[in-house]
């Protein structure tokens, strides 16, 4: 069921694609991104918001597979094949198999959703995403009784990837979230940006999207969606798991062992800008807050 989640933003909030191509700032009577219905901080701090350009967004990113350098996946990606694509879904599943790319988005409903995004390393930016809410492909699977995660995984192919021929981390690279989290309406699957076929660089075809975390979270070109009983091991916290906790929630109060996550720095913000408080759960917590109520946050990190 699509929709379960109102988007108070529209294609009149944010800058055409074109526009976006030469830079160009959103008019001043937008409101920013994100601005109607969030918190009264949130309203505050997106009053003051920019979009990011589709350069920002398609080349600046993290995606290892492809170099770990900013520039590198945008340079490198093109490589990647994404046609013909299979997701396989298996673990307490009712429906387990391998799902097409044709399958998947026959039985979606596609929807534009704006949201910001949080990296841990301290930037930041606003994205349009094109996708669904990962809860109806889990309901197309059938979750069973007794499921608490959901695992997934990215594809490893190095003769596409020339990034996994160094031992950055332990590939495939894997990702996990509690069910509750999978099947919340704010968590969606990415197949687009900005109306347009999601870039190799930013996870084409298929990629995670989890708002109120860190940006690693999100996991790129998904080839495998496992529900579990058990808690799944995800990459970073098996590199280094006194630095990235399974939960990874956007938290102005933990910092990360080597520097601050108080403050971010939006990427498209020029040199001279200024840092902006990070918010917590990254601007969602009127949204996500419930889902950890009476959790040490500090523990769980």
């Amino acid at each position: 069921m699509a929709h379960r989640w109102k988007n108070t933003l529209t294609r009149a909030d944010a800058t055409p694609l074109a526009a976006y191509m030469n830079r160009r700032q959103i008019m001043a009577g937008a409101m920013g991104l994100g601005l109607i219905g969030a918190a009264g901080m949130a309203r505050s701090q997106e009053a003051e918001l920019e979009p990011n350009s589709w350069e920002d967004i398609t080349q600046y990113n993290n995606f290892y597979e492809f170099g770990t350098g900013k520039s590198d996946p945008a340079r490198n990606a093109h490589t990647l094949t994404t046609e013909p694509w299979t997701v396989a879904i298996d673990g307490l599943v009712d429906n387990p198999g391998d799902y097409s790319m044709g399958q998947i988005m026959e039985a979606m409903t596609i929807e534009e959703r704006i949201y910001r995004f949080r990296c841990v390393e301290a930037w930041s930016m606003v994205i349009p995403w094109n996708g669904f809410e990962l809860a109806d492909l889990l309901n197309l699977a059938g979750v069973q009784e007794g499921a608490k995660y959901v695992a997934f995984e990215t594809a490893l192919r190095p003769d596409e990837m020339p990034g996994v021929r160094f031992p950055v981390l332990d590939w495939p690279y894997v990702e996990g979230l509690r069910l509750d989290e999978a099947m919340h309406p704010l968590t969606m699957m990415a197949t687009g940006i900005y109306g347009k076929p999601i870039p190799n660089q930013n996870g084409a075809p298929i990629r995670l999207v989890v708002p109120w975390k860190y940006g690693f979270k999100s996991i790129k070109s998904i080839v495998r969606i496992t529900v579990t009983a058990d808690e799944p091991p995800t990459s970073w916290n098996k590199a280094n798991g006194r630095e990235y906790g399974f939960y990874s929630n956007v938290n102005p109060e933990v910092d990360h062992l080597r520097w601050s996550q108080a403050s971010e720095r939006m990427v498209g913000g020029g040199l001279f800008a200024k840092r902006q408080p990070t918010l917590m759960f990254n601007g969602y917590e009127e949204d996500v807050a419930s889902l950890y109520e009476g959790m040490d946050l500090r523990a769980n990190f």
